[in-house]
């Protein structure tokens, strides 16, 4: 079989075991600067860990760097936090769940696998649906492309449709890549009484880091918008130089509506 040919490999990460190299470094990057090399087509090439385009238009190379190489754990974490909650909670309702910041659909397939009887993904990039479809057919009862800081009118039909009861992001805030009022906007869909689970990296929970998704969740719970049901600390995955990066789960209630005001600038 020609390795190249990713679509008819049932495991196509092994091809880039050989061909993906993380730099030689002393100093620590930034999580948001970290990067690698991949070979292909006779050259080198340089990616940056959040270039998830690129890092999904190539079958098996997600998997490969973050699950294979830095050992992410945060799918099967914070589902798996999210799985306990409902069990504590006693709630018998089919979970509904829209995945906001879906990717390639990892967080999907964990929300499948505790029983989710619908899991909407969403995502900004139009290349993480073609590789959901790709890599996890079936696993997503629909996939939304589109930027929820405005979403269109067609769109915000379709999630009041859906009356989702569970919201999941999943390594997606904190830098940048979701902004606050994309993420407002999300959990605005989900009912009074549904979850949202999500993480966070550690150090973004420190109480001088007053802006952004950070200081939306505090004041969140604050005001009684939501409830913390569970938190946990964990190991989320390595860095670039092999040093464990730790995030923090959390599962929440949403018991009312989030007033606009408490939005706020910054990642």
């Amino acid at each position: 079989m020609n390795e190249d040919n990713a679509v008819l490999d049932p495991f196509p990460s092994r091809k880039w075991r050989t061909r993906l190299q993380l730099p030689e470094q002393r100093q620590r990057l930034s999580q948001d600067s970290e990067w690698f090399e991949i070979y292909e087509e006779g050259a080198r090439r340089k990616l940056r860990f959040h270039d998830y385009g690129e890092i999904y238009n190539r079958p098996g190379l997600y998997e490969y760097l973050f699950y294979d190489l830095l050992q992410c754990q945060s799918p099967k974490r914070v589902v798996g936090l999210l799985q306990e909650v409902r069990a504590d909670l006693d709630i018998g309702e089919p979970l509904r769940a829209i995945d906001f910041g879906a990717g390639n659909g990892i967080v999907g397939t964990e929300l499948r696998r505790i029983g989710a009887a619908s899991v909407t993904g969403m995502d900004i990039l139009k290349e993480a649906r073609a590789a959901a479809q790709r890599d996890y057919p079936g696993v997503y009862s629909d996939y939304i492309v589109a930027d929820m800081t405005n979403p269109p009118a067609e769109i915000d039909r379709r999630l009041h449709a859906l009356r989702p009861n569970v919201l999941t992001c999943v390594a997606a805030l904190g830098f940048g890549d979701i902004p606050p009022r994309a993420y407002y906007n999300a959990a605005g869909y989900v009912e009074l009484g549904g979850l949202l689970a999500f993480n966070i990296k550690a150090e973004f929970l420190d109480s001088r880091y007053t802006y952004g998704f950070s200081e939306l969740m505090r004041r969140m719970v604050n005001d009684g918008v939501m409830r913390l049901e569970a938190t946990r600390r964990y190991r989320h995955r390595l860095a670039a130089d092999g040093e464990p990066i730790h995030y923090t789960a959390m599962v929440a209630t949403k018991l009312a509506e989030i007033p606009e005001s408490m939005l706020v600038e910054g990642n």
